[in-house]
């Protein structure tokens, strides 16, 4: 029996596509906004109410939200959005787990805070992603989206906000 048409999801996707690599989605949607925060000092910031006001208005019923930051000596993450001492540890154990002046760092012409910085960005990461449900971010009770800036003058970060739908 041979299957004229496939269906996945909201792809639909006939045998003459699979053929050609040709796939359409009609339904599907992908928008795209960068912003650039304000400027932090070092340390872990919440910044769950920067992208929800960015976002107001536009999120779909259902999807997912990534979000990347276009720089390497700062990250993203999720975690604690309640107890402002979850943050305070953060920055104690990871300048514990990569501390700054080590004789054997080699790349150190932009500051004693800038290796250490870009391993801190590489432990945590550039970018999250987080489900839309019923038009909104779909996340813990206690989960509230962190900018964790590393330099101690890191300037005005940039992220890129993708929404797939």
């Amino acid at each position: 029996m041979k299957l004229d048409n496939w269906i996945i999801g909201n792809w639909i996707i006939t045998n003459n596509q699979l053929s050609n690599n040709q796939l359409t989605n009609d339904k599907s949607m992908i928008q795209q906004k960068e912003i650039i925060l304000p400027n932090y000092q070092r340390g872990y910031h919440l910044i769950t109410h920067i992208i929800e006001e960015e976002l107001k208005g536009i999120l779909p019923e259902k999807g997912i939200l990534n979000i990347f930051i276009k720089h390497t000596s700062a990250a993203i993450t999720l975690n604690e959005n309640a107890d402002p001492s979850v943050r305070v540890d953060f920055e104690t154990v990871m300048n514990k787990l990569v501390p700054e002046g080590q004789n054997y760092y080699t790349h150190t012409m932009e500051g004693a805070d800038d290796m250490p910085a870009h391993i801190k960005a590489s432990l945590l990461g550039n970018s999250i992603s987080i489900p839309v449900t019923n038009g909104r971010l779909n996340m813990g009770t206690w989960q509230g989206i962190y900018l964790c800036e590393f330099r101690n003058f890191g300037g005005a970060r940039k992220l890129v906000l993708s929404i797939y739908s």
